[in-house]
């Protein structure tokens, strides 16, 4: 074991008090009400960036949420790593699903439960503490290390491009690794190359110009649940298929490497189904095809459906509007505009008369995103994983939306690998959000040695 090793393994009690600290903040990126707990966390990754040993250490305004910028030099030849991350949170939603409160991390079974913990607290803090071990037990990096931790990638990051554009001189670098992602499984390393883009949308039909009684105008006034009940069934096939024409223009066919990597995962789609609590269908689709459809086919999802009275008892009301909101999952060749632009023509053409349709888009959208495969990163990565883990690091797709890749690519003109120690069974983006305490403990000792690797397969300038 080596210094900056024996040195995270004795301070492991302290990280995990670090980690609670850091979840108890209420840094949900979407919701305004919790615009204090997104300053709190953004001073909280400045500060823990400070006492990290980061001399450069800024907190970056945005027209959003503001970003963390640090940054420290190695030797004067070093090569330069950019390490990626956020801060922002999912709305902890429907929060009576808790075992315990979102905001008060909880130790269970080795794990840790609260909102952010998996996704993106635990793995941005790693390495965080990794360059704190370095500095502590050796006084210096292997590598030049700068650091951004956004606090908009549950929002869609609509502010980061503009923001890597603007500082693209600052975050110059030789690669990126992101903090951000996720292991396919627990039982099994695996290098995400691929994820797929994503648009938003709020779709908000209206009929009368205020709720109304249901007796008094029943069966004659316009009932826009009804009306929007039969515009979102239209834009799926019976099979769930996306009836949405033009939805699919420019679609690439995917890397055959993934779907090698399909073949070779063997994933089992009853115990997945048995997994999330659902009946299994009949007839069961093949593991393969699972993965296909999670990985490589562009989605449409309902997210909520809001409108009328949903309290208990009844409220015998006509409501003046209701509406849903949406997400599309993108494969490459999609551009999210024109994904956009395509349901918009639909749900305009199938609007019943005597109803409006206003529809909101969130932010630009991110397109699919892909690796390149002889990255020599990548390799490292995979290499490192498979010796820590003890099983061939698999290349696996990823059905989430990861924007940074093809952000960083445009900008800084380098390639990005992910590195996160969480798993996607850990119920990010759902109540009950938890993080592994040996991912945590293992993913400080990976980075570290992957931070040596880099330093010496990149070499000096």
């Amino acid at each position: 074991m080596s210094a900056v090793e024996a040195y995270l393994v004795a301070h492991a009690d302290e990280a995990l008090e670090d980690l609670k600290a850091f979840c108890r903040i209420p840094s949900v990126s979407t919701d305004p009400a919790y615009r204090d707990g997104i300053r709190s966390a953004a001073n909280f990754v400045a500060q823990r960036l400070t006492r990290a040993g980061f001399p450069t250490v800024e907190i970056i305004e945005t027209d959003g949420h503001p970003a963390v910028f640090g940054e420290i030099i190695g030797a004067a030849d070093a090569q330069t790593i950019l390490v990626y991350g956020h801060y922002d949170v999912q709305p902890p939603d429907p929060v009576e699903k808790w075992a315990t409160p979102p905001f008060e991390p909880t130790v269970r079974d080795n794990r840790l439960y609260a909102r952010g913990v998996s996704d993106d607290k635990g793995p941005v803090l790693i390495p965080i503490l990794v360059v704190e071990a370095f500095l502590k037990a050796t006084g210096r990096l292997p590598l030049s290390i700068k650091i951004l931790v956004e606090g908009e990638e549950e929002s869609g990051s609509p502010h980061f491009s503009p923001l890597v554009d603007t500082m693209r001189h600052r975050l110059a670098c030789d690669l990126v690794v992101s903090a951000d992602g996720a292991m396919w499984r627990a039982d099994r390393p695996s290098m995400t190359v691929a994820s797929r883009g994503m648009v938003a949308l709020d779709v908000v039909v209206t009929g009368a110009a205020k709720d109304l009684h249901s007796g008094r105008h029943g069966g004659s006034a316009p009932s826009p649940i009804r009306a929007l009940a039969a515009m979102l069934a239209s834009l799926h096939d019976r099979d769930g298929a996306v009836t949405v024409p033009g939805f699919t223009d420019g679609v690439i066919p995917p890397d055959p490497a993934i779907l090698d990597a399909i073949d070779a995962a063997g994933f089992d789609s009853a115990a997945y189904f048995a997994g999330i609590g659902a009946p299994a269908p009949d007839p069961l689709p093949s593991g393969h095809d699972l993965l296909v459809r999670q990985w490589l086919v562009p989605t449409l999802e309902f997210n909520g459906i809001f409108g009328g009275y949903s309290g208990p008892g009844t409220k015998t009301v006509i409501p003046s509007s209701a509406g849903a909101k949406i997400t599309c999952r993108l494969v490459a060749g999609q551009e999210p505009g024109k994904v956009a632009e395509a349901i918009r023509r639909h749900l305009e053409t199938h609007l019943p008369t005597g109803y409006s349709l206003d529809i909101t888009r969130h932010g630009p959208g991110t397109k699919a995103f892909s690796i390149d495969p002889g990255l020599p990163a990548l390799a490292i990565a995979e290499t490192l994983l498979g010796e820590m883990m003890g099983a061939t690091s698999l290349r696996v797709a990823m059905g989430a939306t990861i924007p940074i890749g093809s952000v960083f690519k445009e900008h800084l003109g380098v390639g990005t690998i992910f590195f996160s120690f969480s798993t996607s069974d850990e119920d990010y983006h759902a109540p009950n959000e938890f993080f592994r305490l040996d991912n945590f403990s293992i993913g400080q000792i990976a980075w570290a040695r992957l931070f040596q690797r880099l330093g010496l397969s990149m070499g000096g300038k």
